[in-house]
């Protein structure tokens, strides 16, 4: 099977989702959306990185729909944070994985070789091309409904998902309070093998306010930030980041 034939078929199932949820109707643009830069060059067709410019913003507005409609209370930081949640690349490629969205990138020779069809870019860009070859054929309504299916996966765990970790939380109180990001550094590793327990401090404006452990690196971190963020609310960060006092040791 010649590769026309093979992307042909491979595409007729994506064709017939994006009907059965935007509607019937020709995607002029269907191809476009999924033609990879590196085939373009082969062959002088266009490729999807002007759709995804495109599409990138018709998807920030369609899940920021959603999420004003479904969370009416929530903050201009939460809808931010879970908006981020449903659009990042790593999102976007799992809906293309569990579409064989992968299978029907048309690639480059050299790139089809490879791991190409599979890289979460790869894979994140093409949707964003999708999502704008859907709103150009069937309107914002199908652009819609198009992302609704896109996010269907995730929008019931989205408050979850965008729950900041430990140290991104801390990063975001210290710079909301105008002070500059926190820093890590390790302080020690004891134990050997799978047993070694790191320890790590957090630094603010380069003197210590928090330290942590855990068994690896970056879980010492966010034991670090964790501790951190408790003593925060006690004291101004700049006054933390000025504190010479020993600071207490968080748990893994």
């Amino acid at each position: 099977m010649n590769e026309l034939l093979r992307l042909a078929t491979a595409r007729e199932p994506l064709r017939a989702r994006i009907a059965a949820v935007a509607g019937l109707g020709p995607v002029p643009r269907f191809e476009e959306a999924l033609t990879h830069a590196s085939f373009a060059n082969e062959t002088g067709a266009p490729d999807n990185q002007r759709l995804e410019f495109l599409g990138d913003a018709v998807l920030g507005l369609c899940v920021s729909e959603i999420l004003a409609e479904r969370h009416a209370t929530a903050d201009e930081g939460q809808l931010t944070r879970m908006r981020s949640a449903l659009v990042n690349a790593d999102a976007l490629a799992a809906w293309a994985e569990g579409v064989g969205l992968g299978a029907c990138i048309a690639l480059g020779r050299g790139a089809s070789l490879g791991t190409e069809r599979q890289q979460t870019n790869v894979l994140a860009d093409a949707t964003e091309a999708l999502v704008a070859a859907v709103y150009e054929a069937h309107g914002l309504r199908g652009a819609r409904a198009f992302v609704g299916d896109i996010v269907a996966n995730r929008i019931d765990r989205v408050e979850e998902l965008a729950t900041p970790d430990p140290k991104s939380a801390l990063q975001e109180r210290i710079q909301a309070a105008g002070g500059a990001a926190p820093t890590y550094q390790l302080i020690g590793v004891r134990g050997a093998g799978h047993r070694q327990v790191f320890e790590v401090e957090v630094l603010l404006d380069g003197r210590g306010i928090a330290r942590g452990e855990g068994h690896s690196k970056r879980l010492a971190e966010r034991a670090a930030a964790t501790t951190a963020l408790q003593r925060l609310p006690t004291e101004s960060t700049t006054d933390a980041g000025r504190s010479n006092a020993q600071p207490p040791r968080g748990q893994d």
